[in-house]
């Protein structure tokens, strides 16, 4: 389940299922590509490294963004167990989406940074079990270039697929089972990040 985020909650704040060695983060695709990734735990030839992949930390983000795996090429949802090492270098590189004059000074600097940025970053609003937005935001950390390809080739330690328990979760909130929903839920707390590390990224 997810810890209940306290009346301070900080608007922005990474929370995630995490180890001491590794975080979780959760993708989904049509079933040709999850499937394969699930079964041998590396994306197949047909994912593709040209394009930019959005990893989200938070599960209940993801079925906010695929429809529970209702939505037509998201239909198979991926818990992707990535490195810490991997996932802090993402975010030692990435460029928030959006300009910010105190962080980027002018549209400008922040449009080049942003074209020379393998990562990027969208703090978007975190959702409830009925997938309406709450006050603080989610991490969304998009991967190009060289961040795709790290997180391809380096940085995954296993893939599975959790399309039984987004449809378990998803049936339990239509049934008014609120608190059985809310059991089923990966846990999440807030991910230990060292002083200065998303003080480019607004938090």
């Amino acid at each position: 389940m997810i810890d209940q985020p306290a009346a301070t909650e900080p608007k922005f704040r990474i929370r995630a299922a995490h180890t001491s060695g590794t975080i979780t983060v959760y993708q989904a695709y049509r079933p040709e590509i999850g499937e394969a990734a699930a079964r041998t735990g590396r994306f197949p030839a047909a994912w593709s490294r040209s394009r930019m992949t959005w990893i989200k930390p938070s599960f209940l983000w993801m079925m906010y963004r695929c429809g529970w795996g209702a939505k037509e090429g998201q239909e198979t949802v991926l818990a992707v167990y990535i490195t810490r090492d991997g996932f802090e270098w993402a975010l030692r590189n990435a460029c928030l989406s959006h300009h910010v004059a105190e962080l980027h000074g002018t549209p400008a600097d922040w449009k080049r940074r942003l074209r020379e940025a393998p990562t990027r970053v969208q703090w978007d609003p975190e959702r409830d079990l009925h997938l309406n937005p709450l006050p603080h935001r989610s991490l969304q950390l998009g991967l190009a270039g060289e961040a795709a390809a790290r997180y391809a080739d380096e940085w995954i330690v296993g893939i599975r697929d959790v399309t039984p328990l987004a449809r378990e979760v998803h049936g339990a909130v239509r049934a008014g089972r609120l608190e059985e929903a809310a059991r089923l839920l990966p846990r999440e707390s807030p991910y230990p990040v060292a002083g200065g590390l998303l003080s480019h990224l607004g938090a």
